[in-house]
């Protein structure tokens, strides 16, 4: 993505946890894994991917859960609200719900991964890339 000096801010539903991420967001894609989609409850669920020093919690603290080996996941405690992904096979990043930020209108999703789990009722006419997992396999 294009360097940016842009700030966006987010939070969870009740506004306990407040955030911002500086810059423009790593990578931005629809992720369809079971675990992602058991941890909101949804079909898919679309992330932003930044480095942990360009993001900061402004107030309160997402309460981290390890969600299966090497993968925490941050949710806020009072409302429940999932707000970020951490795994150690992504060690430099830190993956944010575009959907907890305040205007998740202004990221531009560029592919889906791990559509090899879709629920096989969903069926999307975008035209983004769909990777059966990760970005770096080939599109399917």
């Amino acid at each position: 993505m294009a360097e940016t000096d842009e700030t966006r801010a987010g939070g969870c539903l009740c506004g306990a946890v407040r955030f911002q991420a500086r810059g423009a967001p790593l990578w931005v894609a629809h992720c369809h894994c079971t675990s992602c989609r058991r941890t909101t409850a949804s079909a898919f669920t679309t992330y932003a991917g930044y480095r942990p020093g360009d993001v900061t919690f402004l107030s309160g603290r997402p309460k981290k859960h390890r969600s299966s080996p090497g993968v925490m996941r941050g949710f806020c405690a009072d409302c429940g609200t999932a707000l970020s992904f951490e795994s150690e096979r992504w060690p430099d990043e830190i993956h944010l719900f575009v959907c907890s930020f305040d205007d998740p209108a202004t990221f531009a999703p560029e592919a889906h991964v791990f559509t090899a789990e879709s629920v096989p009722w969903l069926h999307l006419a975008d035209p983004l890339p769909r990777h059966r997992t990760t970005s770096s396999d080939p599109a399917a």
